[in-house]
């Protein structure tokens, strides 16, 4: 998905757990580089761990970085964000972060991060990537279609960009 000539950048929101692995740090942040090589603009909710990895990957490449965050304040802001969006919305900033998003990228799982994977979901016409974390089940133990598997950050930056 490449960025119209003269329109907007492509947005894409990078979820993931505040309280990550080192593994899962590392793959975020080379998300990031690869975003921001490719242009695009890069969301995140603006807070720890996969958050604030995305977030410093794209800044060192020189990217665009936008946090979408839960509080009142940017107190809780990771320092390489280029801008926060403050919504004092807690948890449901996670449907403002998908909806405004071209594509979902997320990386291992926690509660939030698998609210952000159903939103995104849910929401349709968007490319949904997974690196990690959840992987969820039909009743028969079946995986729901639709999510986007990827096994590397370059693998999931060219699923999510096309």
């Amino acid at each position: 998905m490449a960025a119209p000539e003269n329109g907007p950048r492509v947005q894409v929101a990078v979820c993931g757990p505040a309280d990550c692995t080192a593994a899962e740090a590392t793959a975020a942040e080379r998300i990031g580089a690869l975003l921001a090589d490719r242009g695009a603009v890069v969301l995140c909710g603006g807070g720890a761990g996969v958050m604030a990895a995305v977030a410093a990957g794209a800044s060192r490449a020189g990217g665009l970085v936008v946090g979408v965050l839960p509080g009142a304040d940017r107190t809780d802001a990771n320092p390489y964000l280029s801008a926060a969006v403050v919504t004092n919305l807690g948890e449901a900033r996670n449907a403002v972060l998908v909806q405004s998003a071209d594509a979902v990228i997320v990386v291992g799982g926690s509660w939030g991060t698998l609210s952000e994977l159903a939103l995104a979901m849910r929401r349709g016409g968007v490319p949904v990537v997974a690196l990690g974390g959840w992987r969820v089940l039909d009743a028969a133990g079946r995986p729901l279609a639709g999510v986007l598997w990827a096994d590397s950050p370059e693998e999931a930056v060219r699923l999510a960009l096309g």
